[in-house]
Parts: C-alpha cells; structure tokens; sequence
C-alpha cells in the first residue's frame, strides 16, 4: 500500500486535481481510499456526488467520543469503489484541525480501515505553516507528497514552503517528493517556469493539467471529469496523470529555495520586475498620482 498526499495553496484546485485523478486511477483498477484533511470536508464530494460528508470529528462530538462510532458510519463507498473518509475540523477560529485529522487516521487504523488497499491519498488544506496540516508528514503516514501548484507567484511560493515542510521530515520519517502538477492558470511560459521550479526542488513537474471549462461544469454537478464527460480531452489528461503516479519511481528528498532565488526566477522568466524596475514602477505610478 502507497501513502500519498495532495498539498497545494489554498484555492489552487488541489482537491478537484486530486479526485479526478483518483478516480482515473480507480478505473485502472487500482483500490483507493481517500482521507480528506480539510475541515471544509470537501475532499470526497465529487466521488460520492454529496454536498459534504459527515465528518469523524463531527460525529464524535455528537457522541461524545470516537470509540462511540462505527466504521461504516464514516467511511462511505464513492466512484469505482473508492473509500471515503473525511477528518473534519473544530469551528473556525478554534482549536487545531490536526487533532483532527490524527483522531481521524488513528480510528481508521484501528477499525481496519486500511485493509486491502493499494493507495491511501490525504487531501491537506493549504500551506504547512501549521503544524496541524503537516500532520500526515509529522506521524509518517503520508510517504510520497504531490504538490498541486500553478504558474502564479504565490502559488510557486506556496508549493517552495510545502518542500521546505517535506525537507524537514524527510530523514526522521522517510516522507518524500513525488512531483510538482500544474493545475493550469493560463499565466506567461507556465509550463517552462514550473519546469525550472521542479529542477530547483529537486524533482519533477509529473504532469501539466490544462485550463479547461469542463472541469467546472462537472463540480457543478458534483462529479469527476471521468464520470461526467469520459470521452474528453480532460478525462484524458487525469488518465495520464494518474498512470505517471501508479508508475512513479523519482522519489525525492526535496531542495528548498530562498525568497530572492524564487524571485530570481520570476525575473529570469520575464514574470517579476527586477527590483530597480520595480522602483521605476512605483515611482511612475506616484508621479502619475500626484498629476
């Protein structure tokens, strides 16, 4: 059985990547199990074509305590077979959504939930800023990370601190980097700035997802792009993606970059102004101001 993780800057579409992909890799025959890590527990509704499923850490308040619930409870059959687990979260602005997400793997364990499977995938929030959302890194559970990223700056930063969170539990727990995929934004020489990214982070771009509205009228009605248009050029890039993760042997211990090397970059590729074009910048923005 394979551990592996999605991560990726809030609102990057790491959760809409992750289960197309999934569910490509389901239909390839492959058991799956996702554990969505995110408290908005989003992480399963396109596979189960719900809203949101009750949560592990929602339920256990309602009973009082985990040991009170059942297996089946929480661990709903989705697309092709596909388990699915959402952790939950506490209400926004309190308390830690890695209880959660530990509370929520350690029950799975427990209950036999990771029987039979072949890959085991969590859907984690965000940055790992937090301690919490590094969690599935932290207890070792998670052992090949992909981080969804894009052609944005904060996207690039985002996915340069992730490594950096890898990097650090990657000796004491043996968690490594899969590869970078680039959910399209359409932004200037995408492909070749992600590339460049990858090769400083000591990894590769394993797959470069394009921009295509078929992905947003399948969310709509709750459904991959595999189930709702199979026949698509979408469907197909998910299909790629999701062979180059069965197949995946570049396993990596990441290279992390400095602030000024990522700007160097966006520099080199013509994206970012150079700091003295910068101040020219501003200056002919105040100038214009004060006219």
């Amino acid at each position: 059985m394979r551990q592996i993780a999605f991560y990726g800057k809030g609102g990057i579409g790491k959760s809409t990547t992750s289960q197309n992909t999934l569910a490509a890799m389901a239909e390839k025959g492959q058991r799956i199990m996702i554990v969505g890590c995110d408290p908005k527990a989003d992480s399963t509704r396109l596979m189960l074509h719900s809203k949101a499923q009750t949560t592990i850490l929602h339920l256990a308040a309602e009973r009082g305590a985990v040991e009170d619930l059942e297996l089946e409870e929480v661990l709903l059959t989705g697309y092709r077979g596909v388990k699915c687990v959402e952790s939950g979260g506490p209400e926004p602005g309190v308390g830690c959504a890695g209880r959660g997400i530990i509370t929520a793997i350690n029950f799975l364990e427990e209950e036999g939930a990771y029987e039979d499977l072949d890959f085991v995938s969590y859907d984690v929030l965000g940055d790992v800023v937090c301690g919490g959302f590094a969690m599935p890194i932290r207890e070792g559970k998670a052992q090949e990370i992909y981080i969804v990223c894009s052609g944005e700056m904060m996207a690039m930063y985002a996915a340069n601190n992730i490594a950096r969170g890898v990097l650090k539990y990657a000796h004491s727990g043996g968690v490594r980097l899969g590869g970078l995929i680039c959910n399209s934004r359409n932004t200037d020489r995408e492909v070749e700035l992600i590339e460049a990214l990858a090769e400083k982070l000591n990894t590769q771009m394993i797959h470069f997802v394009p921009r295509d509205n078929v992905v947003q009228h399948a969310e709509l009605r709750r459904m991959t792009v595999n189930e709702y248009a199979p026949d698509s050029n979408q469907a197909q890039e998910y299909a790629q993606l999701a062979d180059k993760i069965i197949n995946n042997k570049k396993l990596t211990i990441p290279t992390p970059i400095s602030m000024d090397e990522l700007e160097d970059l966006l520099i080199e590729f013509g994206i970012l102004d150079s700091d003295e074009e910068y101040q020219k910048a501003l200056a002919s923005d105040a100038a214009t101001a004060a006219v």
